[in-house]
């Protein structure tokens, strides 16, 4: 771990623990509750696509409900090939309260709460209060990290169209 990786939450500087990932790294695999509470791999969940993996701290927040709320929107869009999935530590059942609010259909959404084996894995996890930062990362059929971004502030937003790019280049390429 790289003990000077921290962000701000509540005003105070937070550790966030894992290893940074990087773009031609091997991705991992990790385990997360589904909204109906099944413990899964989530790449056997997705297997033989480009999947995009983007980790949000709640998305109960603003900029959480409006970030999963385009890639939902962007989805549409997409090749049924490429798997959107976004990853929290909300419980499943808030998890699946939202996504049904929200109208969210087209994302894959799952909680990392329990074990916090996506935020120990892609270098996402805030130590205490022990919830994800926001990154994104784009993972081709092969399993090579081809996009990775960590964002420098909770509040930020992704590059969509970077992300979004990086996932067809992911297709077209048979990556």
């Amino acid at each position: 771990m790289d003990p000077q990786r921290t962000i701000k939450f509540a005003g105070a500087d937070a550790n966030i623990l894992g290893e940074v990932v990087k773009v031609g790294d091997l991705a991992s695999d990790f385990h997360a509750h589904t909204q109906d509470w099944r413990y899964v791999s989530v790449f056997e969940e997705t297997a033989g696509k480009v999947r995009i993996l983007a980790a949000v701290p709640s998305l109960e927040t603003g900029v959480c409900d409006r970030e999963t709320r385009r890639f939902n929107t962007e989805a549409a869009d997409l090749s049924q090939e490429i798997a959107i999935i976004t990853i929290s530590a909300d419980l499943p059942f808030t998890q699946k309260k939202w996504c049904g609010a929200a109208g969210i259909d087209q994302v894959l959404v799952v909680s990392d709460h329990k074990e916090m084996d996506f935020g120990q894995k892609y270098g996402c996890l805030i130590e205490q209060p022990r919830l994800l930062t926001r990154a994104v990362f784009v993972v081709d059929r092969k399993g090579i990290i081809q996009y990775a971004a960590y964002m420098n502030a909770l509040g930020d937003e992704p590059d969509y169209e970077a992300v979004l790019n990086a996932a067809k280049a992911a297709l077209n390429s048979g990556g």
